[in-house]
């Protein structure tokens, strides 16, 4: 079973969408009433922990953690801290992980799980311990609180539609590799679901793959599968659900001798990843603002442990189910594509890289084609 989502957030400008959150955040947080007497009561001494799962995908450990523990500071008058754990791809390091934030008796936790299913059982003693747990990123199983994540399923059908887009009027003839995420990961099954939706009828889908623990090595071996039993030449595009694996799908192309890369998706805008974008070597990436999922997640996970109930229901509009639990309040972030026509307008923009990071030296003259100067 794969969460459902019953309210969907529609997809908008980033910088938009961040402005309007804001907005109705510190609309809500002017309320008065409950809102002000559950801080006072609490107060701002807190302790967020936060877990994450690995550190093969960039944005954890150079965004969404400092990201976090900013946003939490700035709530908190600089008295909030955050105590922070990253489990490098391990289920049982993080459940081990899990079990000392809980006998460290933080306030709240927060945890982008490895193994959604294998989590629960710490979400369970969480719960019994009165410490909130909130779902981020991936949805946790298990009696959580609060979920922060993207419309994945839609993250999926940016890539598909890609796809389907970039390959025109061939798209029917053309065979199409698809490298999916891990299956502990209940997003993997999401973003395939919304791949699957765009592709399916409009191409042909040659090989399927899962991707243990998102590693891009498990990709590259199954890429170089791919290759041999499809052919090399025969390959249209690969659909990647991440960016890591799409420098990995990559490389396998290149090394088996392909002189013009097919259309190869990915997620998460790497700033590897939005080079090769820039580039031409990896067709486009989906566009999540970190700023906007991490700020609210902190957001969230304050308003909970302080007991502001009219600001935590105003950042959690949307409801998803998970396996164990239906109706979890959600924030669900929306997404854009990013290709070589929308750099500026979505990583730049945002301030997530400036000109200057993405057109280093052997970039310069791809950057100067499009004119990123």
């Amino acid at each position: 079973m794969t969460p459902r989502t019953t309210r969907r957030t529609a997809v908008r400008p980033l910088t938009v969408a961040l402005a309007a959150a804001l907005s109705a955040v510190s609309l809500t947080a002017c309320g008065g009433g409950a809102s002000d007497d559950g801080a006072a009561a609490k107060g701002d001494d807190i302790t967020v922990g936060l877990l994450l799962p690995d550190k093969d995908t960039a944005r954890f450990e150079k965004f969404d953690h400092p990201l976090i523990k900013q946003e939490v500071e700035s709530l908190t008058g600089g008295r909030g801290t955050v105590r922070y754990a990253n489990a490098g791809s391990s289920a049982s390091r993080q459940s081990e992980q899990f079990g000392q934030m809980v006998a460290g008796k933080v306030d709240v936790i927060l945890v982008d799980a490895v193994d959604s299913r294998a989590i629960a059982p710490d979400v369970r003693k969480a719960k019994a311990a009165g410490i909130p747990v909130i779902a981020y990123d991936r949805l946790a199983e298990g009696p959580i609180d609060a979920y922060v994540s993207h419309d994945n399923e839609l993250v999926g059908q940016v890539q598909g539609r890609a796809i389907v887009g970039e390959l025109g009027d061939k798209a029917e003839s053309s065979k199409v590799v698809m490298m999916n995420g891990d299956p502990a990961d209940p997003n993997t099954a999401r973003f395939k679901d919304g791949a699957l939706g765009e592709l399916r009828g409009q191409v042909q889908i040659a090989r399927r793959y899962d991707t243990k623990e998102w590693k891009p090595a498990v990709a590259k071996a199954n890429m170089r599968k791919a290759i041999k039993e499809v052919g090399l030449n025969d390959i249209a595009a690969v659909y990647s659900a991440n960016d890591g694996m799409a420098g990995a799908v990559i490389e396998a192309l290149k090394e088996a001798g392909a002189t013009e890369i097919p259309p190869v998706t990915g997620q998460d805008a790497n700033l590897d990843a939005v080079q090769r974008v820039v580039s031409g070597e990896q067709y486009m990436t989906v566009y999540k603002s970190f700023l906007l999922e991490a700020t609210n997640a902190a957001k969230i996970a304050v308003a909970k442990v302080q007991d502001r109930s009219i600001e935590f229901a105003a950042l959690t509009r949307d409801t998803v189910d998970s396996p164990t639990q239906r109706d979890i309040p959600s924030m669900l972030v929306p997404v854009v594509a990013l290709t070589r026509d929308t750099v500026e307008e979505t990583v730049i923009a945002d301030g997530v890289y400036t000109v200057k990071d993405i057109c280093t030296a052997p970039y310069k003259a791809d950057c100067r084609a499009i004119g990123l100067e």
